[in-house]
């Protein structure tokens, strides 16, 4: 079987060419510099910084070496790189960023390495390198017609000087990127050949399976240690202490054995007992505590322009509506786990991680040993949508083989992963407007409250305000209006809180973008023509991450106009059924979603259609890019019509799929449509530009068949 590693997260940095050792650029294989490994035998190893987690990021990210190389993609195979960030620079995966701040560092390797063959080319023919050319593998000397293998060329590479600065190719000059290419690890996965985290078997492991306190905040009151070492097969039972810090890891009973089953026996023989908090939380108390933050002044004002107090009081038309959204768990397809394993004073970890370097620098913290001393290795992921930014699981893993001296296995039941998750901040939203006679806003409120991701952890500069993280979506509504606020206050929370696929923009966007919608009714305009006419530049003064990438209102019209047009927009439909439309600003891409809602059989509505578009700068993979739509709009659904995470008790309710509930294949639309906006701009994100729409389309949708105002996620429809 093949062993398939992926890449891991991202940051950006500039072009790694610190040169491996003398051996590593031998005649039988040449790596000259972090990414490009060049074998005699005419295979091409390229080692990618980011984590494969089915998004494509390993065929990406090669591409773009690949087109500077002029390499043909059927000679690259791809691995994933070990957390080194001497090395490879930020290695997470997250925030829809390894194409955007890596775009130009790949090319660059490919550039560098290809320039080095077409100077050693030459040099052996005695031409100007200026005379010879890459194509498909090889250089050619056109006049001549002679030309190399690279692999003819590894000998000259050795003591060659990696060029710090190498020309790129136009874009005109592209032969790979913006071409649809299938996923360069496609027939791996589909043979059965990917190794995930949850593959890993290294001789002599032991099984753990952990009792976690159900109740966040909790501690351990009593177990039947007895009954659990009388399962045959388990060896032993350690208590795990709480590991504060950003890892986050809750104090448990680790059962550990000669092989899962008879772990899984002993955690249950365990009947471990547990201590609740004082004042263990529950809906009805976090809902009754967001509403009263709500009805009080925002803790933290996080914008203003205008005097939206004046206005608002003395205005003739004033629209106002409350949304909620829930707490929402990540529900991967492969649960948690981790092996590690201590050999004399060094420690190799294997991770299905989004985060190599934040798991292996909070392993060494935990282990109190100097990360040198610290492997990690990433496997592949069976899915991660910002889950796997966490790293619980991997000190989990690593404090138990130190323990014991040895390797072991820790994998997480479907209800360990459930009712141990990060979870996707419960928000409350309340938007108040007052309108002209034409129907546009005179004055525009957000209030906000949540349970902020960045309260939970030591991050500067949102974990000091973190309102301005919550409110991301709010902050940058794309619609004109000379009086605007958005306020924000925290919840305060014993839940644990992580990164969601889109994160913040999931429930900010639904109520923006919901609230529009209102908005456009009251001002008895087509919600399309409302949005397209309000659409407008920011306020220089409005707090934006990323300066360097400005919002472009003619980019957002244009994906609403694009997605509206291939919907149909404006062309009746059958009685009964509806048509909604929204847009967002994410990641620094713009999106669109259409969703057609019809009857369904029995009674109520169902997804029939949804059309998408998305401009996400210029395209290195359409495949790639399409598939990360159609995925962002499955899951957007699925979150919409009927994931929630409710909290009773102090403890997670819901332990399986059975009780929360991802979209079925029944409940899935007849259709997904994909529309790409051409742009030359710079390549940003699409991995989760196109959820947040998701939501707020569907309820409008739902009005327009019956008039029904869906305020509350999961929507019921």
């Amino acid at each position: 079987m093949h062993r398939r590693r992926f890449l891991q997260l991202s940051a950006g940095g500039s072009l790694l060419l610190a040169l491996p050792p003398a051996s590593a650029r031998s005649a039988a294989a040449s790596a000259p510099n972090a990414y490009v490994e060049l074998h005699a035998d005419g295979r091409v190893q390229l080692t990618i910084p980011r984590s494969e987690m089915g998004q494509g990021v390993s065929t990406a990210l090669a591409m773009l070496i690949a087109e500077e190389l002029e390499l043909p993609l059927q000679r690259v195979s791809v691995r994933t790189a070990e957390a080194d960030a001497a090395r490879f620079g930020d290695q997470g995966t997250g925030s829809s960023a390894s194409v955007r701040t890596r775009y130009l560092e790949m090319r660059r390797a490919g550039a560098a390495v290809r320039e080095m063959l077409r100077q050693a080319a030459a040099q052996r023919w005695g031409l100007s390198p200026a005379d010879c050319r890459a194509r498909d593998g090889r250089i050619e000397h056109p006049a001549s017609g002679r030309s190399l293998d690279y692999a003819e060329l590894l000998d000259a590479l050795a003591d060659r000087p990696v060029p710090a600065d190498p020309p790129l190719k136009s874009p005109r000059e592209f032969r790979l990127l913006g071409r649809p290419q299938p996923a360069i690890d496609l027939a791996a996965r589909l043979r059965g050949r990917l190794r995930y985290g949850l593959d890993t078997r290294l001789p002599g492991m032991l099984h753990a399976a952990i009792a976690r306190c159900p109740a966040f905040g909790g501690e351990l009151a009593g177990a039947d240690r007895e009954a659990a070492l009388a399962v045959p097969g388990v060896r032993d039972i350690v208590e795990i202490p709480p590991i504060g810090g950003d890892a986050a890891t809750g104090p448990g009973l680790a059962v550990l054995a000669e092989d899962s089953w008879a772990a899984q026996r002993g955690r249950a023989a365990l009947a471990a007992r547990w201590r609740a908090p004082p004042d263990p939380e529950d809906d009805a108390s976090l809902a009754a505590r967001a509403a009263a933050l709500l009805d009080a002044p925002p803790q933290d004002l996080l914008y203003r322009s205008g005097d939206p107090d004046a206005v608002l009081a003395t205005a003739e038309r004033v629209v106002s509506a409350d949304y909620a959204a829930p707490w929402l768990a990540h529900a991967t397809m492969e649960p948690m786990n981790c092996t590690a394993a201590v050999d004399g004073g060094r420690v190799t970890i294997w991770a299905p991680t989004q985060a190599p370097n934040f798991a292996r620098a909070a392993a060494a913290k935990a282990l109190n040993i100097d990360p040198a001393r610290l492997r990690l290795r990433v496997t592949g992921i069976g899915g991660g949508f910002g889950r796997r930014l966490n790293a619980d699981y991997v000190v989990e893993a690593a404090w138990l083989a130190q323990r014991l001296g040895g390797t072991v296995k820790v994998v997480w039941s479907r209800e360990d992963d459930l009712q141990h998750d990060f979870y996707r901040p419960l928000s409350r939203h309340r938007l108040t407007a007052a309108l002209d006679d034409a129907g546009e806003p005179l004055a525009w409120r957000h209030q906000l409250v949540s349970a902020a991701i960045f309260s939970a952890y030591e991050l500067p500069p949102f974990s000091e305000r973190p309102g301005l993280y919550e409110a991301i979506g709010a902050l940058e509504s794309p619609y004109r209006c000379a009086s605007r606020d958005c306020g924000y206050s925290l919840l305060p929370s014993r839940v644990p809180r992580g990164w969601w696929r889109a994160v913040s923009a999931t429930h900010t966007v639904f109520a923006v973008e919901s609230f529009i919608d209102e908005l456009a009714a009251a001002a008895r305009v087509d919600p399309l023509a409302y949005r397209l006419r309000l659409i407008d530049e920011l306020p220089a003064t409005v707090p934006l991450r990323e300066p360097d990438h400005p919002f472009e209102p003619a980019r957002l019209r244009a994906v609403l106009s694009l997605a509206a047009g291939a919907a149909g927009w404006g062309r009746s439909l059958p009685a009964g059924s509806g048509r909604g439309i929204a847009c967002s600003w994410d990641h620094l891409s713009y999106a669109a979603q259409v969703v057609e809602v019809v009857p369904a059989d029995g009674g109520g509505l169902r997804v029939g259609r949804v059309v998408a578009a998305i401009d996400c700068g210029r395209i290195v993979n359409p495949d790639g890019v399409r598939a990360q739509v159609e995925g962002s709009v499955i899951q957007g659904l699925s979150a919409a019509l009927g994931e929630a995470i409710n909290i009773s008790g102090g403890r997670v309710r819901q332990q399986n799929y059975h009780d929360y509930p991802v979209l079925r294949q029944a409940a899935a639309p007849d259709s997904i449509e994909v529309h790409l906006s051409a742009s030359e701009a710079r390549p940003t994100g699409a991995g989760e530009p196109a959820l947040p729409a998701v939501a707020p389309a569907l309820a409008n949708a739902v009005f327009a068949a019956c008039g029904r105002r869906l305020r509350e996620l999961p929507l019921r429809i």
